[in-house]
């Protein structure tokens, strides 16, 4: 299995593996570009992926899935019905609905307040005169999509604007924010922000909801928040794909039906604050969490948030050299 990093508990592979008499090998990547560079590499053999929607799209316009034999998969009728049928696969016919997340802003509540800072808005990460009172401790996620959708969103426009004029207007905006900013970070932000070191990031809702429990584990003398900015953000959700180059079909089938089930959908949600589009693991879920709007939000939020799409080739070569123009000055 190909994954993101800290995506599944070590109870849930422990079930797994004694109910199929197998062992699940898992590899890690913390970015969608990322899985697909490697497959494009030529990285083969794997039996499951788990990418975003954006990716699922690039990866079935690309003949690399294997179609799902749903009769295999009878707790796919566990899906709430606001997460099949997406525009990505219609029909489900390569992809069950694993977890979601938002791309938000996760802060050190205490430093937010003291400085008089909007927590509500992403103009904290990228207008100056915020970020002269944080520069040094701010993160952005190491992804071109996710920040272009950041700046687009922040300038009022979608986080699919493929127009060449407002992707340049987007990288001006990230251009004049990055003196501020600490780095560019996709894997070990939230444990930055657990220990202090940074104030404020941009990064994945179920990351913050990590580094808020790990913080008030260790004792620290701040806490860690969460929020959606008022313009808006990305929804993402992961799905379970199998690649054509998979050598376990019959076994990537049934992990697929048992994490269907509902508790290993719950067990994640509990342990790390990744939204679950199951229906069967809402009972499971802690209480608390359940209530947490940045990990379920209520239908006046969802209405700001977008999912990625994938570019056509134009668009992506155009945003690959810009993004190279913000990495390099």
């Amino acid at each position: 299995m190909f994954n993101w990093n800290n995506y599944m508990t070590e109870a849930t592979v422990a079930r797994f593996e004694k109910r199929c008499g197998c062992r699940l090998a898992q590899d890690y990547y913390s970015d969608n570009e990322e899985m697909l560079a490697k497959l494009a590499a030529g990285a083969t053999g794997y039996d499951l992926l788990v990418p975003t929607g954006n990716a699922v799209e690039a990866l079935i316009r690309s003949g690399q899935l294997r179609p799902l034999d749903k009769a295999k998969i009878a707790n796919l009728k566990n899906i709430k019905r606001q997460y099949l049928d997406t525009w990505f696969d219609p029909g489900n016919a390569y992809s069950a609905p694993y977890a979601y997340s938002l791309t938000i802003l996760g802060y050190n509540a205490g430093k937010m307040r003291e400085l008089g800072l909007p927590t509500d808005s992403w103009a904290v990460i990228f207008e100056p005169v915020h970020l002269e009172k944080v520069k040094g401790k701010v993160t952005v996620l190491d992804s071109q999509r996710e920040l272009f959708a950041a700046a687009l969103k922040y300038l009022g426009y979608s986080a699919n604007e493929a127009d060449e004029s407002r992707l340049k207007q987007a990288r001006d905006l990230i251009l004049r924010a990055k003196p501020y900013w600490a780095a560019f970070n996709a894997a070990s932000y939230f444990k930055e922000l657990t220990v202090g070191n940074i104030w404020l990031a941009h990064g994945y809702s179920n990351d913050f909801f990590t580094a808020q429990q790990d913080a008030a584990k260790a004792g620290r003398r701040f806490s860690i928040e969460y929020a959606m900015p008022k313009e808006g953000a990305v929804f993402a959700l992961d799905n379970l794909v199998m690649p054509k180059s998979g050598k376990r079909p019959d076994l990537a089938l049934q992990f697929i039906d048992f994490w269907l089930e509902g508790p290993a959908s719950a067990e994640l949600t509990n342990a790390i604050g990744a939204g679950s589009p199951n229906q069967a693991a809402t009972p499971l879920i802690e209480p608390a969490i359940a209530a947490n709007r940045g990990i379920f939000p209520d239908a006046e939020s969802f209405k700001r948030l977008e999912m990625l799409r994938d570019y056509d080739r134009r668009t992506r070569r155009i945003l690959n050299r810009l993004w190279v123009e913000i990495k390099v000055r």
